[in-house]
């Protein structure tokens, strides 16, 4: 999980499984999307979220047309840091950024996302700046169900 040494010479850049990132050619022509882990290494905090490539975008008809236009712009992800405030203020050259996933669809984008989140216990632990998973498991419950759990296994 941690990040090479060797590596802070390209930070700025994603990994995938050794091999560096630098632009969209990079990737599979069919990905839309991938899960990532971020180490920042100077405050020793963690992020695992997920990004989309290419964002939709909707465009207003062509006169005497209906049907609104639909055209793809490629997403921020290559300066990409996370979704959370936090994670926002981090700067790239401070970061590991890797890719654990690639994904063809949204839906194992989001349930690679989501197991990765479980299985790395982002909840629980204070390395990781998750705060939630699907807006459903909150850190703040997770740890006081947790302490009051703690609290009724001592009776």
């Amino acid at each position: 999980m941690g990040c090479p040494l060797f590596l802070f010479k390209n930070l700025s850049m994603w990994h995938y499984k050794g091999t560096l990132i630098k632009d969209r050619a990079d990737l599979p022509k069919d990905a839309i999307g991938f899960v990532y882990r971020i180490h920042n290494h100077q405050e020793s905090k963690y992020y695992i979220g997920k990004k989309i490539l290419l964002n939709m975008r909707t465009k207003p008809p062509l006169k005497g047309y209906k049907r609104k236009r639909v055209d793809y712009v490629e997403s921020n992800w290559l300066k990409y840091t996370g979704s959370n405030a936090e994670t926002k203020k981090w700067l790239i050259k401070d970061c590991y950024r890797e890719i654990v996933y690639i994904c063809y669809n949204r839906t194992m984008m989001t349930y690679h996302e989501t197991a990765l989140q479980f299985q790395e216990n982002v909840l629980e632990t204070d390395k990781f700046l998750n705060d939630n998973i699907l807006g459903k498991f909150f850190k703040a419950r997770i740890i006081k169900y947790k302490e009051d759990e703690s609290k009724h296994n001592d009776r």
